[in-house]
């Protein structure tokens, strides 16, 4: 911001009315009279007060950016390291429709050996991240990781579809699904309006906007709050199941193996619907230059954090298979309420309650998180630099916020928001492939690069192979929507060929794109980020 020019016409202003009392008072013959005086005496006094507050106000807050630079700060421990991941892993979906796996493997047994051993897959690929987190600890995630191993065009098209849509989308339905929640009790069954429900689920996304402008501390304790409240509810569901189990109801479990679906296409369409409820680990990585102490708090964060979350997975699918045979299981619309009917009784109205929670949790991690995609994105010149802004008191992207938080809104406007969810993420699994083959080409080209934390290479190899698996599996079974969510990854191309590639066009704008800087430094008191090692 041009601190000079912004300064100037309010100097001038107040020097006319200055000169303008001046003449006035001169102009004037008479002597003050008493009265006069003493109101005269009165106005020097508050003006000399007026004056000392504000001059002790502006030093204040000299001294005080002469301490703080602009940038973002770092707030987050182990804890809320772990908090972060675990609250937007574990959304709503393990409580409302944890049985695509139980569809298509056909058997108690088989159902919960693919979850373990997803839950194993995930903690592979988050670790082979902590190698390339730790050696570019740069907020951004897999954006930054992309940019420095194949340039801006890979980047920008993972940016376009994640930031752009994918994020934009998820959030809207998390959103949707708190607010059918809690609307619930006010209507019977598929009567909510759908104009409330949409109200609602915008009002929470502006809500959680508004607290991660404000305070990163409120973020993290808004995220330590529910994840702490969605392990407890998941606690009440692997409790109320092992309890079932020791009263001697193990008719599930006589035969686990009882119907398996041994066929390769079955099996590996199980393994795809679960390797998508663990994803979100990635998220830890788009906030490394808010963490403290990265190089430790890391990699221990994602240990502890994959390693919680297939532990809780895995028992509560044991919970709700022992209570639910797999036929009940796949009839239930909603199976974490279809269970705590048939073993909390009375105290059953507790778990929308603690679905709420869920998706409260999850989407204050998604604003936080995905917001710092948009910010990086703009710091590296390929969103306007509006966006890279930071406010000057708060020291957070209120800017990247607040674009974030439009882009979900806009999303409230369309009826396919789930399509664009299953289209965006192919290209999530291309891009976390492409990480583990920028992995490989750094240690190919730059052996001797300082790395924190170096995995084994063997890992890095079994998680690509998981990805070529996730990515083929969608071509082969439908390659009518594999083909469309290729579509969605190619219309970035154009956007970024006549904003990024085409300077020529972009100087046209540079005036209009200066405004709109100019308009966000005055609306969200915008700083640019200053550069300190």
């Amino acid at each position: 911001m041009d601190s000079d020019k912004d300064s100037t016409p309010p100097q001038k202003e107040v020097s006319e009315i200055k000169g303008k009392s001046e003449g006035s008072s001169s102009g004037s013959n008479k002597p003050p009279g008493p009265a006069s005086k003493e109101q005269h005496d009165t106005k020097s006094k508050t003006c000399d007060t007026t004056t000392q507050s504000k001059s002790k106000y502006e030093n204040r807050n000299a001294e005080q950016n002469s301490k703080e630079p602009v940038k973002l700060k770092k707030e987050l421990g182990l804890l809320e390291g772990v908090a972060m991941i675990v609250g937007i892993v574990i959304g709503s979906g393990i409580f409302v429709s944890p049985k695509g796996v139980i569809f298509y493997t056909g058997s108690v047994g088989l159902s919960l050996a693919v979850w373990a051993v997803s839950g194993i897959v995930s903690m592979v690929g988050a670790l082979s991240f902590v190698e390339l987190s730790t050696m570019i600890p740069e907020s951004g995630g897999m954006y930054s990781y992309l940019y420095e191993a194949f340039g801006a065009l890979p980047a920008f098209l993972y940016m376009w579809v994640t930031a752009v849509i994918r994020n934009a989308a998820g959030c809207a339905v998390v959103a949707l699904t708190f607010s059918n929640y809690l609307l619930q009790p006010f209507f019977e069954c598929n009567q909510i309006p759908d104009v409330a429900a949409r109200l609602i689920a915008a009002s929470l996304i502006c809500l959680l906007s508004w607290v991660n402008c404000v305070n990163v501390k409120w973020v993290a304790s808004v995220q330590n709050v529910f994840t702490a409240t969605k392990l407890l509810a998941l606690l009440v569901i692997i409790v109320a199941g092992v309890l079932h189990l020791l009263w001697g109801h193990v008719e599930n479990y006589r035969y686990p193996l009882l119907n398996s679906n041994w066929s390769a296409g079955a099996i590996a369409t199980a393994f795809y619907q679960s390797l998508f409820s663990y994803s979100g680990w990635e998220s830890l990585y788009y906030v490394v230059e808010e963490l403290k102490n990265p190089g430790r708090n890391i990699p221990l964060s994602i240990m502890i954090s994959t390693t919680l979350v297939t532990i809780v997975y895995v028992l509560a699918n044991i919970a709700y298979l022992a209570v639910l045979s797999p036929s009940e299981m796949l009839s239930s619309n909603a199976v974490a309420m279809t269970f705590a009917s048939q073993t909390l009784g009375v105290m059953a109205w507790m778990m929308p309650v603690f679905v709420m929670c869920s998706t409260f949790g999850s989407m204050n991690g998604i604003v936080y998180t995905q917001s710092r995609l948009i910010f990086v994105g703009a710091r590296r010149g390929q969103f306007p630099e509006a966006y890279s802004l930071i406010h000057a008191n708060y020291f957070t992207p209120v800017p990247a916020v607040i674009l974030n938080a439009l882009l979900s809104l806009m999303m409230f406007f369309t009826s396919d928001i789930g399509l664009l969810i299953n289209y965006s993420t192919f290209a999530m699994t291309a891009t976390q492939f492409a990480c583990m083959c920028a992995l490989f080409w750094f240690r190919y080209k730059q052996p001797d690069r300082q790395r924190p934390f170096k995995v084994w290479l063997g890992l890095p190899i079994i998680f690509s192979l998981a990805c070529l698996f996730l990515m083929v599996m969608p071509l082969v079974e439908n390659p009518i929507e594999a083909g469309a969510a290729v579509g969605v990854v190619l219309t970035g191309l154009p956007v970024y060929y006549f904003t990024i590639h085409r300077q020529d066009i972009v100087k046209k704008v540079d005036g209009i794109l200066r405004k709109l800087t100019y308009v966000h430094q005055l609306l969200f008191l915008g700083l640019p980020e200053d550069k300190t090692e």
